[in-house]
């Protein structure tokens, strides 16, 4: 709308003042006191008018109510990790009531993420050492993707968690079920729910399952192995090797590969640890 006022106004004045002849000369006019205290005192008070506004609605996008309900949401190589109130963990997925403010407070494990959720046009970088914060409300129930938005490394593309928004009581079932919950599902093998658990928590974005080198060894023929590390030692790839790679990944770092696992204290317990075991046994 402004570009066709500017340029209408601009043709209208170029056909109305053309010069017609040889002698139509341009008069000199030095200014104007009133024309340029109006072209200059009305744009100011209309960009004060569009400050004011659009201050008004940052304000209100940035600063989450104070009934919204808080999850923390930490971001690590190349996962979401989402804690609940009730101390209710969840990896890759994200529960959240419909209808009610939903305020997410972040803060990375490692390098800068940044926690997109292009259906609730909402984005906020995640970083290490500090905590940053988005807020939505999601009106009714449906699933959306949550992204990385920023580039984190080799498998940053598959950085991708599920938001299930549930309705208020369906949430509360959720959430009573995921709290009392957490063991191993019913008629699974230890392996086929170490086999699970190793797609929940992203394993496989770093470690093959084929003898493939990726940003960390190959799980293929590993346990029992011999492993030769940085420091020129050679340890074997026992029970316990393996859960203290998952909990203390720095204390063993294998020869020709960089120091890039995260730990998972606090996130896998005994038994979960103990069926990804059983599923590398198997390799």
């Amino acid at each position: 709308m402004i570009f066709l006022i500017v340029m209408g106004v601009a043709i209208f004045f170029c056909i109305k003042y053309r010069r017609r002849s040889e002698d139509d000369v341009t008069p000199v006019i030095t200014h104007n006191i009133t024309i340029e205290t109006i072209w200059s005192i009305i744009p100011l008070f209309l960009v004060l008018i569009s400050f004011a506004w659009g201050y008004r609605l940052y304000n209100k996008l940035k600063t989450p109510p104070a009934e919204a309900y808080e999850i923390r949401a930490i971001g690590q190589q190349w996962l979401w990790n989402f804690i609940y109130p009730n101390g209710v963990r969840t990896t890759k997925e994200l529960h959240v009531p419909a209808g009610r403010p939903v305020k997410i407070t972040m803060n990375s494990k490692d390098v800068i993420h940044s926690l997109y959720i292009p259906t609730f046009r909402i984005k906020q970088d995640v970083l290490p050492g500090r905590y940053t914060e988005l807020w939505f409300n999601a009106s009714e129930p449906d699933t959306a993707m949550v992204y990385c938005a920023e580039f984190c490394g080799t498998a940053h593309s598959d950085m991708l968690a599920t938001i299930y928004v549930h309705s208020e009581e369906d949430f509360e079932k959720w959430l009573a079920e995921a709290e009392s919950g957490g063991g191993k599902p019913e008629g699974l093998e230890p392996e086929e729910w170490g086999s699970r658990l190793v797609q929940e928590f992203a394993c496989t974005t770093c470690h093959t399952t084929d003898g493939t080198r990726l940003v960390g060894p190959s799980w293929k023929g590993l346990f029992g192995s011999t492993v030769e590390l940085e420091d020129g030692e050679t340890v074997t790839a026992d029970a316990n090797y393996i859960r203290e790679s998952i909990l203390e990944p720095q204390a063993k770092i294998v020869k020709s590969f960089p120091p890039a696992m995260p730990s998972y204290k606090g996130q896998l317990d005994d038994e979960q640890i103990n069926a990804i075991i059983e599923y590398i046994k198997t390799l």
